[in-house]
This record gives structure tokens, C-alpha cells and sequence, in this order.
């Protein structure tokens, strides 16, 4: 600005954007094309925790069964064998929910269903 210029009142600034759920909450998406900050998905990063915890844990006989293990964490062994089941997920994948980079389809509801075992058709599954 320059001296004797008036400031204008008003600025408007139009960014072009869409609004989208993810994991249960509203995400703001820019254009195709434009960089988009990574952002990690801690629903996801909090149920590998989980998992890799879980598992460990029964490797080390801290508990005999899931069941016994469900029990003691007081949740469902239903619950606790769909999120064990992360553990099988490819390291790839893994590194990318950790790293905020995995797609947009990879939810916590779509890794806690079924899922390929093996890692190359896992990535195959979530894109």
C-alpha cells in the first residue's frame, strides 16, 4: 500500500474446496493437484498401537487366549481380533498411516474388515 491510499474495508479471498468425511470427522480437500499437508489418522495409528501391543503381549503369555486377554483390556474378543488383525497388514502400509500418507479409502472401518493376507494384494485392496 502507499501512503494516501485508503485500505480497503473488505478482502476477499476464494479458495476452492469440498468438505468430506473421514473417520468420522469433516476433512477440508483442495483441488486435485494442489499439495495437501500430510495428516495423520490417529484413530488408525491408536488401533496399530493396539494391535502390535496385543500381540506382543500374547507372544509373551501375559494372557493364554484372546479371550482371557479381551477380558483383562475390557473390551469384546470379537473387537480385539478384528484390530489384532492389523498386524498382518503390509509393512508398507503400516508406514504410510504412521508417515499420514495412506489414501484417502484407508479408514479404520476398511482395515478392520477383512482384508487380503497376502502384501501384495493388500495394496491392490486399499486403492
Amino acid at each position: 500500500m502507499t501512503r494516501g491510499t485508503p485500505a480497503p474495508d473488505t478482502v476477499t479471498l476464494h479458495v476452492p474446496f469440498r468438505i468430506v468425511k473421514r473417520g468420522g470427522r469433516k476433512e477440508m480437500r483442495l483441488p486435485e493437484g494442489v499439495a495437501q499437508p500430510r495428516r495423520t489418522d490417529n484413530t488408525l495409528v491408536k488401533a496399530l498401537a493396539r494391535a502390535f501391543r496385543w500381540k506382543r503381549m500374547l507372544e509373551a503369555g501375559e494372557s493364554a487366549t484372546i479371550a482371557e486377554l479381551a477380558e483383562r483390556e475390557g473390551i469384546a474378543p470379537s473387537y480385539m481380533t478384528r484390530v489384532l488383525r492389523l498386524t498382518l497388514l503390509a509393512p508398507g502400509i503400516v508406514n504410510a498411516i504412521l508417515d499420514g500418507e495412506q489414501g484417502t479409502e484407508v479408514t479404520l472401518a476398511r482395515v478392520l474388515e477383512p482384508f487380503p493376507v497376502q502384501w501384495e494384494t493388500q495394496f491392490l485392496h486399499f486403492n
